[in-house]
């Protein structure tokens, strides 16, 4: 009896590849686990600690510290390793780092003969799936960045503290760029059937200002936290989960992922944050909103921004 094992391998084992480790062990999403990282000890250290909770866990699940050659037959190969940025450093010259570590992790996995489905993390998450699907010669479909999922968590939980209703009853996402651009296309944003502008006519003039403060709130979710502790890496964890599920069960769900566009929304050849529906085979679709002529603008204008700061990397 041949049984399918769930396989994923998370390349970069510091704090966002870890909190994605604990999250993928709680839920019990694969049935093996690989850590990679350019320091094997490291990995070899979060890969026997993440074993000693397997008696606390809901099923089995291997876990081990691996190298390149462990990627030949995964589903996922997430990355979420990279370089800070260096005191004085460009954002470009930051970029080009971080495409040399891409190209050095990269080649080694296509070379080992992987044919599942790359998963990014590192940020600037939009450029630097471009770059992975660039340097792998992937189908963009089976190349996806963890884009705004995690900012429409952010939004919905939001949302739903305002309206006091389970954030699992907001639908409603955040597009574009993972960053200062992204935005909240509120046209779309419902409250289980309802449009949630509708509920501005029932609340009072305070509504449209709140909704305001919430998609700023979002925007600067992150910044916030990494002044309160240097970093983000539960909610982003907790995100790739999300997203992992929805790959290996073929789900056929609706995350907003970092896609590359090839005639939606009117946008060609870049990566940014849209709802798609989420299978084995990796972005079975992008899903078409039908968004008003200004969340059109602001999304195209979000596209810019991301197609500039892709510019003189290669």
């Amino acid at each position: 009896m041949k049984l399918d094992k769930r396989k994923v391998v998370i390349v970069g084992a510091g704090m966002v590849g870890m909190s994605y480790a604990y999250s993928l062990l709680n839920q019990s999403v694969c049935d093996e686990l690989v850590l990679i990282d350019v320091n094997k000890t490291r990995a070899e250290g979060e890969a026997m600690d993440l074993n000693h909770g397997l008696a606390f866990a809901g099923a089995s699940m291997r876990i081990y510290a691996g190298n390149y050659d462990d990627c030949r037959d995964a589903d996922i190969v997430a990355i979420a390793a990279g370089v800070a940025q260096k005191p004085g450093e460009t954002r470009l010259d930051l970029l080009k780092r971080n495409t040399e570590v891409f190209r050095s992790i990269i080649e080694p996995v296509t070379a080992s003969g992987f044919n599942g489905i790359f998963l990014v993390a590192t940020n600037p998450v939009d450029i630097m799936t471009r770059i992975t699907c660039a340097l792998s010669g992937f189908n963009p479909r089976r190349v996806l960045g963890s884009g705004t999922a995690l900012d429409t968590a952010r939004l919905r939980y939001l949302v739903g503290e305002y309206l006091k209703v389970d954030p699992r009853n907001i639908h409603a996402y955040v597009m574009g760029e993972h960053g200062d651009s992204e935005f909240v296309p509120w046209s779309q944003a419902l409250l289980a059937t309802k449009p949630i502008l509708e509920l501005g006519k029932e609340i009072g003039p305070e509504f449209s200002q709140r909704l305001e403060d919430i998609e700023d709130e979002v925007r600067t979710a992150a910044y916030k936290i990494i002044e309160a502790k240097k970093a983000t890496y539960y909610g982003i964890g907790m995100a790739l989960t999300r997203i992992t599920k929805a790959i290996l069960g073929d789900e056929h769900s609706v995350l907003t992922v970092s896609a590359m566009l090839r005639g939606d929304y009117g946008q060609r050849d870049v990566f940014t944050g849209v709802p798609c529906i989420i299978n084995q085979d990796g972005i079975q679709k992008v899903l078409p909103l039908s968004l008003t002529d200004e969340e059109m603008e602001k999304f195209a204008r979000s596209c810019e921004t991301l197609r500039e700061s892709f510019e003189g990397i290669f």
